[in-house]
């Protein structure tokens, strides 16, 4: 399927829509307030407009004082126009937004709002053109007034780091449904509203398309929310107008250095959610050490708003929450949170390896943090058994014999980090499946193939999203790392190239023996694959899992033979 480019101002994150969701599919534009209350133009874009176009051949205000038309919803993208909305064209990559206009008004946009340029291309318009210095930057706020800011009336939770965002945020979902809440979330897999569900086209939606999606909320009844904060959507504007009750940090390491340019403007855009106009307070995950911890340290040092840590050392060397007394089993891993004001909560998660108990604590101390008591939470957790929630291409074991496990890990921690908590259960070999994006961060391709090596058995290189790249050039760099870290460890690591991704599952479920592992890691929930601009349907559980079947067939076969 070929999906048409969307009109967007700027660089796609990783969940563009053209590369993860089909034109049929509904996403979060979808979910729209049922009875939107029109608001006046002019009071929606006060203060933020350098200038108001009036339709050519339009008498000025002053001769016929002429009315600005009510607006009841803000779009981006002119296929989701509809009647009353206010269309809002962004300079792009390739083209100006503006160039767009003229369907969004076909379709029923009644003003177009953007920057100079755009306004050039809007001359023959028969619709009021507002004019601001950089529209990106004022379309959260403009989008908050059209829908009678709706964050306000929700607890809002959110969540930024390089790993574990969705993980956290499913957490937190649980949680707070545990505790009687009317539950809204928004991340990289789905959108939910009081149980209404859309796949999602972004980690984080654009700022009209959220702010929809919270009135939607609201009218839904929802009054805690749960969300995924991209760097994407801080460097842009998409959370723009929303202030969260409680932020939390899970983590950082590289990833999206071809839009951020290096790992320090990456940690600056991430730390701007720690500031009065974004954030209440916040949570810091500061863990053993490393980097991770060095970054950790520094935002819990220039943070702006009041902040805890979050400490898994079990040394609780700064004031707030301390991880102790951790069981690890075979189903499921205890621990203890203690804070340094004496308070403690003993929790239990069905959730697998370190990776994951960080991000089940960061979720409890972010409830913590919002007020609520740990009594309250205990007896929340008593009733729900713990903490036990389903996260869709989250270390996701889709079969046995081979054990086979679908995870999301798409950055070198990432990996490694999946393929750490594997190993001490895995018996046999641990063998590893992935690939790198194309069109991203090439820097981290060679050192996902070295992490994958120091860890796994048996290492197969395949297509992650190729996206316009060549498919086998992105390989080829992986495979650099992969067998650059086999000369230098001596290491009898067998490392292989396959591909389609759909064969490289396929041989490494059916070569595998029954005690070991496959990793499947990469694209966790995702369904579609990019190849030069069309969508190739591709689910690796669904790959993982017709493997599975076959092999369990063809055993079957032969022991009746």
């Amino acid at each position: 399927m070929t999906e048409p480019r969307p009109v967007r101002g700027a660089p796609h994150d990783r969940f563009s829509p053209v590369s993860h969701v089909p034109t049929t599919a509904p996403g979060p534009a979808g979910l729209r307030p049922a009875r939107p209350t029109p608001r006046p133009l002019d009071e929606v874009v006060e203060g933020v407009a350098q200038r108001v176009v009036l339709p050519a051949g339009t008498p000025s205000a002053g001769t016929r004082g002429f009315v600005l038309p009510t607006v009841s919803g803000v779009v981006i993208d002119n296929r989701a126009a509809l009647p009353d909305d206010l269309f809002v064209a962004l300079p792009g990559a390739r083209v100006h937004g503006a160039r767009f206009a003229a369907d969004a008004v076909a379709r029923g946009a009644v003003a177009v709002l953007t920057d100079d340029a755009g306004a050039a291309q809007c001359g023959g318009l028969d619709v009021p053109v507002v004019v601001a210095d950089d529209p990106r930057a004022v379309l959260g706020e403009v989008a908050a007034r059209v829908h009678g800011r709706p964050a306000e009336a929700l607890a809002t939770f959110g969540v930024t780091g390089t790993n574990g965002k969705t993980t956290t945020t499913y957490v937190l979902d649980t949680l707070l449904a545990a505790l009687g809440r009317t539950t809204g979330l928004v991340g990289t897999v789905e959108t939910r509203s009081a149980g209404r569900a859309v796949p999602s086209a972004l980690t984080t939606p654009e700022a009209g398309d959220l702010q929809a999606l919270l009135a939607t909320m609201r009218e839904d009844g929802v009054d805690a929310l749960a969300m995924e904060v991209s760097s994407h959507a801080l460097a842009l504007h998409r959370v723009d107008a929303v202030v969260y009750d409680v932020a939390g940090f899970t983590n950082l390491s590289q990833d999206h250095l071809d839009f951020h340019g290096d790992l320090d403007s990456y940690f600056s855009t991430k730390a701007t959610l720690f500031a009065p106009d974004r954030s209440r307070r916040g949570v810091v995950v500061l863990p053993g050490g490393g980097e991770g911890r060095a970054w950790a340290q520094r935002l819990l040092d220039e943070a702006t708003v009041p902040v805890v840590a979050l400490d898994l050392t079990g040394r609780g060397e700064r004031d707030g929450w301390t991880v102790l007394d951790v069981e690890a089993g075979a189903h499921q891993q205890e621990f203890r949170l203690v804070h340094a004001d004496g308070r403690s909560l003993d929790v239990t998660t069905t959730l697998p390896g370190g990776f994951n108990l960080a991000n089940v604590a960061l979720a409890v101390v972010m409830v913590l943090e919002s007020g609520v008591g740990v009594d309250d939470l205990a007896a929340a957790l008593t009733r729900s058994g713990g903490v036990r929630p389903v996260v869709p291409g989250r270390m996701e074991t889709v079969g046995d014999r081979p054990r086979t496990v679908v995870d999301f890990a798409h950055n070198p921690d990432a990996l490694a980090l999946a393929l750490d908590a594997l190993r001490p259960t895995t018996a046999g070999r641990l063998v590893v499946v992935f690939g790198a994006t194309g069109e991203r961060d090439r820097g981290k391709r060679p050192i996902m193939g070295r992490v994958a090596v120091e860890r796994a058995d048996v290492v197969i290189v395949t297509d992650d999203d190729p996206h316009g790249e060549p498919a086998g050039q992105v390989r080829a760099e992986v495979l650099e790392g992969a067998r650059a870290a086999q000369a230098a460890g001596g290491r009898a690591t067998v490392v292989r190239e396959a591909a389609p991704r759909a064969r490289a599952i396929r041989d490494a479920v059916l070569d595998a023996g029954p005690d070991d592992t496959v990793l499947v890691a990469g694209r966790g929930h995702e369904v579609w694959q990019e190849i030069d601009g069309v969508n190739h349907p591709l689910d690796d559980r669904v790959e993982a899992r017709a493997a599975l079947a076959d092999r369990a067939a063809k055993d079957t076969g032969e022991q009746d033979a």
